[in-house]
This record gives C-alpha cells, sequence and structure tokens, in this order.
C-alpha cells in the first residue's frame, strides 16, 4: 500500500467522522496525518516501524493504523465507518462545495440520502432554509450535482429530449434528402432513456462519414443493422441504417418495444403488413387498426383497443386549465404567492391549488395553525383583485407515520382540498406502507393522495405498495390520485394508469411547483400521462374553474352527510 492510498484512506476516515459527529479532534489527527503523508519523499512501506513514529504529525493512533494498513492492506476503522454510511452520502463527498459538515446537515435535517434526492431538495429550494446555507451555495450545490449527473449512462426524459429534437435537426439537414427520424425509447415518451435511437434512409458508410467529421461523437460498436455512437456528454446515440422504401417499416419496427412487437405478429401477419408499407399509418391500416400514438406502443393494450375501435383521445398539454399542488414562500417555494398567482393567470390557466407543506415539514418551513389563517387572508384579498381567476386554500399534509393527517379536523377543513403525501421515514415495509397510506385514504378530508410511493427516478426507490389495492382504496373513497409531474417523479407509475381508469377514479397531473418556472413540469407528466391512455376528461387539473369548485362542492356535501 503506497502513501497516497494511506493518505486518501486518512482523509476519508476524516471526513466520515466529521459526518457522523464523532470527536473533532480524533477526525482533525487523520486529517493532519493524511497531509503529512501525501507530502513524505519516501514510501512508509519501506520506513521502519519506529521511524514512522517519530515523524512529525504522525501520532500513535495514526501510526497504529498506518501499521494496519501496511500488513492488512485494510483499516477496519474506516471500513467501520463506510458500512454504515449509506452510499450516497458517500457520493455526496464527491460534489465541490459540500463539506463534511454540510453533508451532515443535508443528512440528518432533510434526511436526504442520495444526490438525487439532493438534487430535487435544490429543486424545492429546500438548502437555503437550512443554517449555514443560502441561495449561492444552493445554486452551486446544484451545478454541480448536474455537471457529476452529466457522466451517467442513464437520463431522465426530461434531460435529454431536447438534445434528442436538435440532433434529429442536425441529421436531416447534414444527411438530406435522406430521411430521418427519432425512434425507440425517445420517441415513446419513455420516462428513462438508455439510447437515443434514430433511423436514418442512408447507407452506414454515409452516415458514418458525416457523423466522424463531427467532435462530439465517437463510433463505439457497428452491427448488421445499426451504429452506436457516443456523445461527448455520455450519451449514447444509435442509428438504424436503412433504404429509402424500408424507412416506415424500420421505424415501425423500432419504435415500438418488444412486448407490443409480439402482440403485433400474434396472427404470423407482420411480415405481410410491413413490407413494402409506405408509412406507419398505412402499416395499422393494413391491419385494421386506428393508428396508435407512438407513446401508447409498450405492451399489448393499445393494440387491443385499436381492434375494438375503442383508442382514446389522449390529453395534451394544452388541456391543462390550472396549477394543482404548488409550493410558496409560505412554505420552501422561491416565490411570492402574488407572483405565483400573476404568472399563472398570465399563462392562460384559470387557477392556482397552493399547497404549502404542513407544520411536520419543518425542514420545509410548514405553516403552524396561525400562519394557514394569515395565508388564507391573504389568499382572499388576492382573490378579489385576480377575479375570475381564484387561488383555491390547499395544504400539502404529511401522513404521519401512524397514517394520520398532520393537523386537526377543524383545520383540515378550512381548505377548500387537501393533498395528502409521505414525505418522512420514507424506509418501510410493504405493510408499514399500505398502513399508513390506507388510512390516510380513508381519511374523509384527503382530496388527493400525493406522489404515491415516493419514488425520484434513478435515485430513490419508491416504498413497496400494493398499486392495485391503493387503486381500490382510492375509488372507494372518492379520492384522486395524483400524477407528480416533477420529472425525477412522474409518480404515480403510468402503467398503473389503465386500472386506475378501469375504477373510474380521476387523475391529477401536478407539477410540484415550489417556483413559476416549476409549471412546465406539466408537460412531462402529461407525456407520462399520455403512456396509459389519460383522457383530459380523467384528469382534475383539466377541469375548468368552475368544474373544479362543483367537484369540490359535492366532496364537501358528501363528507358532511
Amino acid at each position: 500500500m503506497d502513501n497516497y492510498t494511506i493518505a486518501d484512506n486518512f482523509s476519508l476516515l476524516s471526513k466520515l467522522m466529521d459526518i457522523h459527529g464523532e470527536d473533532s479532534f480524533k477526525a482533525k489527527s487523520f486529517a493532519s496525518a493524511s497531509f503529512t503523508i501525501e507530502k513524505l519523499p519516501a514510501q512508509l512501506k519501506e520506513t521502519a516501524p519506529e521511524d514512522i513514529a517519530r515523524i512529525k504529525g504522525i501520532g500513535s493512533s495514526t501510526n497504529k493504523a498506518i501499521q494496519e494498513m501496511l500488513q492488512t492492506g485494510h483499516l477496519s476503522l474506516l471500513e467501520n465507518f463506510i458500512i454504515k454510511t449509506p452510499p450516497g452520502i458517500l457520493e455526496m463527498l464527491k460534489i465541490k462545495g459540500l463539506g463534511p459538515k454540510k453533508i451532515a446537515t443535508i443528512w440528518k435535517e432533510l434526511e436526504v440520502e442520495t444526490l438525487g434526492e439532493l438534487l430535487y431538495a435544490c429543486d424545492e429550494n429546500r438548502l437555503t432554509l437550512l443554517k449555514g446555507f443560502g441561495q449561492k451555495t444552493q445554486d452551486n450545490v446544484k451545478q454541480s450535482i448536474e455537471f457529476y449527473f452529466s457522466n451517467r449512462d442513464r437520463f431522465l426524459y426530461a434531460e435529454i429530449a431536447t438534445m434528442a429534437q436538435e440532433l434529429e435537426k442536425r441529421l436531416q439537414q447534414m444527411l438530406a434528402p435522406a430521411l430521418v427520424s427519432l425512434t425507440g425509447q425517445v420517441r415513446r415518451t419513455e420516462i428513462i432513456i438508455d439510447e437515443v435511437e434514430l433511423v436514418v434512409s442512408a447507407a452506414p458508410a454515409i452516415i458514418e462519414q458525416q457523423l466522424s467529421a463531427i467532435p462530439d461523437f465517437t463510433l463505439v460498436e457497428t452491427t448488421d443493422h445499426s451504429q452506436l455512437w457516443q456523445h461527448q456528454q455520455h450519451v449514447k446515440m444509435r442509428i438504424y441504417s436503412c433504404l429509402p422504401e424500408d424507412f416506415a417499416k424500420t421505424l415501425f419496427i423500432t419504435t415500438a418495444d418488444a412486448a407490443f412487437l409480439e402482440h403485433f405478429d400474434a396472427d404470423g401477419q407482420a411480415a405481410a403488413l410491413l413490407n413494402g408499407a409506405t408509412s406507419e399509418a398505412a402499416i395499422f391500416e393494413k391491419a385494421g387498426l386506428d393508428m396508435i400514438e407512438p407513446c401508447m406502443r409498450n405492451g399489448g393494450l393499445a393494440l387491443d383497443l385499436a381492434k375494438r375501435k375503442q383508442l382514446p383521445t389522449l390529453i395534451s398539454p394544452e388541456d391543462i386549465k390550472g396549477i394543482i399542488h404548488s409550493h410558496s414562500q409560505w412554505s420552501d417555494g422561491v416565490n411570492t404567492l402574488e407572483e405565483m398567482a400573476t404568472a399563472a393567470k398570465a399563462q392562460g390557466l384559470e387557477y392556482l391549488v397552493i399547497s404549502d407543506h404542513s407544520r411536520s415539514a419543518f425542514y420545509a418551513n410548514g405553516l403552524s395553525i396561525e400562519r394557514i389563517q394569515a395565508q388564507h387572508q391573504q389568499i382572499e384579498e388576492l382573490n378579489k383583485t385576480l377575479a375570475p381567476f381564484r387561488i383555491f386554500k390547499s395544504v400539502e399534509a404529511d401522513i404521519l407515520y401512524d397514517g394520520s393527517l398532520d393537523y386537526s379536523d377543524e383545520i383540515l377543513a378550512t381548505f377548500d382540498l387537501v393533498i395528502a403525501s409521505v414525505h418522512s421515514i420514507l424506509k418501510m415495509t410493504e405493510e408499514k406502507a399500505m398502513a399508513r397510506l390506507l388510512k390516510a385514504i380513508e381519511n374523509p378530508y384527503t382530496t388527493i393522495l400525493g406522489h404515491m410511493t415516493g419514488r425520484l427516478l434513478l435515485s430513490r426507490n419508491g416504498y413497496p405498495v400494493d398499486h392495485q389495492k391503493i387503486i381500490d382504496a382510492c375509488a372507494a373513497n372518492n379520492v384522486v390520485i395524483e400524477l407528480n409531474a416533477h420529472p425525477r417523479r412522474l409518480d404515480m407509475d403510468w402503467q398503473w394508469l389503465p386500472y386506475a381508469l378501469e375504477k373510474n377514479v380521476l387523475i391529477s397531473i401536478d407539477p410540484d411547483a415550489h417556483s413559476i418556472e416549476g409549471y412546465k413540469d406539466v408537460y412531462y407528466g402529461t407525456l407520462a400521462a399520455r403512456k396509459g391512455g389519460l383522457t383530459k376528461e380523467k384528469n382534475l387539473s383539466s377541469f375548468s374553474r368552475t368544474a373544479l369548485e362543483t367537484f369540490l362542492q359535492q366532496r364537501r356535501a358528501a363528507r358532511i352527510n
């Protein structure tokens, strides 16, 4: 074991001791030893133990640790700290601007254990509420995490979509008159993207010649059917080459997932339908099917609906009439309530449901009962000046560990609607998670179940739930299920939308906006909802202001009766 490895071990040990709140003197002694060892002219493995003990800056405990590493290749004290430290906390040490003290604060006060969770906390403006953090620190941390994430192999759709679309246009210009189209995961608007795929009606040699001239791209592999390129931002790009007359066929095959293609070829007639096709529309027409949008080409459900002429008219971003689930400076939002409302009205929306955090979310400046009353007074004043636009009084009430909501019924009754969400103690068995959620769903004041599983895509798995039982409970209690539109959540998962629609459960595409900028996330929620066959009639945030008022009045009357 060389000096650099020993020094690195001591440096990491010092940082972990600080994170875990261990004796600061011991932590500093290991940090000092690390600095000393890194500067030594001779290797410790070639130095006698008694001489190591005499090196200035090496004490008895650090010398003992050095001897352990030289003899065994391990440092048991460090390994013990690593075992009790979540991997995501260790990863945070790689982020510029985050020292052990700040990481400890983030971990203990925000219960954040991964970089994905930390980035989401930055998006929610959480770091500025912590002692020792300001807006500049939060912005720097966010920028550093985004740069770190740019080296991943998988991406969120929202992270890759713009680049993919620009790439499609660039290739169309470069390879004209060849036909070029995005295909695969991006065209299906999958929530997680492994590769950006394109179909090009040009010979592989021509494609390779043109792309090789671009410094951004490196050819990784070539197969009989495609070329795999690597972009300098670590994005993989697969190009399927085909003859012009096979473009529609290739686009159809590469757009759909394997299950869709298997169902499409159930009677063995796919080849006859695909060969010689001039367009995808012609393929569906020849098969006797209504045109299935690319976003629904997962599995066989859409094919079954197309055969029965029952394909829905899918919701679009333009169908959203108001913002449901948003946060202002009353809790952890960036903008004032007035700014949030004015911006929503300026965007042509009819209402804003302001749902700041409840009091248990102390880390998010949750609302005390007194502050609820003050916020409601401001809402009433703003509604007079902004009419017919309306701000609805809401709260994102924490579902506590026993399943109860964060306020008494008397307080909950003062809101127009209540979004019930889990925010703390996310490590649960399915049995505990289900008991907690079902009790909250059965609460007569719960209007919407927020982000059902608490997942953060590519960062944190959601707590385990029985989706079918949750949906059944929401149907029985007239509770709306949120499709949280934040690109890192998209929770509930779109794959459960067909069952929810079958049970006549309303969905609500909500941005969970912590700033005016966050309103745009409705777009990503809508894309995910389309994959599950959602229509505007079954989406609460597509209700007009008057329709939402009627819906809430009916729920209130049902609760009273």
